[in-house]
């Protein structure tokens, strides 16, 4: 059997943080996890428990080793670990729990790539973590944390926080440094991906402000971290996927917005649901042409 180094699983741990935002490349995940512990040591330490034990649980099942390699096994066990902290109380149950949900996920992937139709992109951490909630919810609900309401105070849209904000929402980081080490991650991995980035988070808080959205849930970049998974998933050097991308994004605020007023914890369903909906009308319009 072979033996897996100590960089090398460090370049696997760096890959499943990185493919969060679709970067296969492990100093992005290095200077993602940064960010992550720059805003809270304890998300942090989560982030790499999911994504560990999410990553494990796909070589134990002896999933692809290149999809292991990559970290396709990781990222949602990642997001995972986060939302944990974000949503619960920390204990021995909860972390019982993250390590269950975590694996969990692992299993989801594998379902998602055995099937050609649509990519299973953080589906499988939104399933997760909606059982889970619902679980704690029905048997364990001190386990929860209480959630925070938005402030209808202030009346004015801070666009550097909205940006930054906007970008660290991906794995719920409320912390402007965070924002920017995400995105450095992204910038030494693809430029194009640093631009879909920006374009992905102030398109949002740009038709939120003209649709009257209440500032704050744009300064606590709600309204745009959906928006940059769309962007990245979708965009790419022609014009056309370019219109594609701007449809997703805008779509994704949609439902972003609506999932927020029914009282949803919406995750990043917004993101996949636009996305799976603008590859089905791209395969429509595709198949018409021919």
């Amino acid at each position: 059997m072979k033996t897996i180094s100590i960089y090398d699983s460090l370049l696997v741990l760096g890959r499943g943080i990185g493919q969060v935002m679709f970067q296969n490349n492990a100093l992005s995940g290095l200077l993602m996890l940064v960010g992550i512990f720059l805003n809270s040591w304890q998300l942090g330490v989560l982030a790499v428990g999911g994504n560990i034990i999410s990553t494990l649980a796909a070589c134990i099942s002896g999933y692809g080793r290149d999809d292991i390699k990559n970290g396709l096994y990781g990222f949602n066990g990642t997001l995972i670990g986060i939302a944990v902290g974000v949503f619960m109380q920390l204990s021995l149950w909860s972390l019982l729990l993250m390590a269950v949900a975590s694996c969990f996920s692992t299993w989801i992937v594998r379902l998602f790539s055995r099937q050609h139709s649509l990519p299973g992109f953080t589906a499988p951490f939104i399933f997760s973590v909606w059982i889970l909630l619902g679980i704690c919810t029905w048997i364990t609900p001190d386990l929860l944390l209480v959630s925070e309401t938005v402030s209808d105070t202030v009346r004015e849209v801070d666009y550097v926080q909205a940006f930054c904000l906007g970008i660290g929402q991906v794995m719920f980081q409320e912390n402007l440094l965070t924002g920017l080490f995400f995105l450095a991650g992204i910038g030494v991995n693809s430029w194009t991906g640093t631009f879909y980035t920006a374009l992905g988070t102030l398109l949002p808080v740009l038709f939120a402000v003209f649709w009257g959205i209440d500032p704050e849930m744009l300064n606590m970049g709600l309204m745009g971290y959906n928006g940059v998974l769309c962007a990245l998933a979708l965009g790419g050097k022609t014009w056309k996927s370019f219109v594609w991308t701007l449809c997703s994004v805008l779509l994704s605020v949609v439902l972003q917005f609506a999932g927020i007023k029914l009282g949803i914890t919406t995750l990043t369903a917004p993101f996949v649901l636009s996305v799976w909906m603008i590859m089905i009308m791209q395969k429509v319009v595709n198949t018409k042409g021919e």
